[in-house]
């Protein structure tokens, strides 16, 4: 069903952007600006009666979906937001981009989800679960926007 990955490439993201690139049964479109790519996956959910997936890197580049989150809870628009973030320890400490990004919509999503940090003891039965559980809360009545932060820790590079 989630075909169509929208992504703003950062760093902080590039686990999700080569994962979703890199699959063969999925289309991934790119764009530099997060709020037009949001408004593009708008456009393209509400079109397609599917939800879109956008995906972004972490800090500002989330508040930049903002416009368009809105924009999906007001018309019932499907969205799936995957969005990085730094680890828990690097909030509050200075890091570069590390904004509270829990809840960051509010009410304007239906349903919100905190991924533990990355390590090699999460169950991929966990992530699965948590993004089937997502998909229904943005394909059932009232259809709208969810959002799921997701935190990596370094390296971000294309390991398992």
């Amino acid at each position: 069903m989630l075909s169509t990955w929208f992504d703003a490439p950062g760093s902080r993201s590039s686990p999700l952007a080569i994962s979703a690139s890199t699959h063969p049964h999925t289309t991934c479109i790119s764009c530099f600006d997060e709020r037009s790519l949001a408004f593009h996956a708008v456009g393209y959910a509400r079109g397609s009666h599917k939800p879109a997936v956008v995906i972004t890197s972490s800090g500002t580049a989330v508040s930049n979906l903002l416009p368009a989150v809105v924009e999906a809870s007001q018309d019932f628009v499907p969205l799936l937001l995957l969005t990085a973030d730094r680890p828990p320890g690097l909030h509050e400490a200075g890091a570069n981009q590390a904004i509270n990004q829990v809840n960051h919509f509010g009410l304007f999503v239906r349903f919100f989800y905190g991924l533990p940090a990355s390590t090699d003891s999460i169950l991929a039965r966990m992530v699965l679960t948590t993004l089937d559980s997502a998909v229904y809360w943005a394909t059932s009545s009232p259809y709208g926007p969810v959002h799921i932060n997701c935190p990596f820790r370094e390296p971000l590079d294309n390991s398992p």
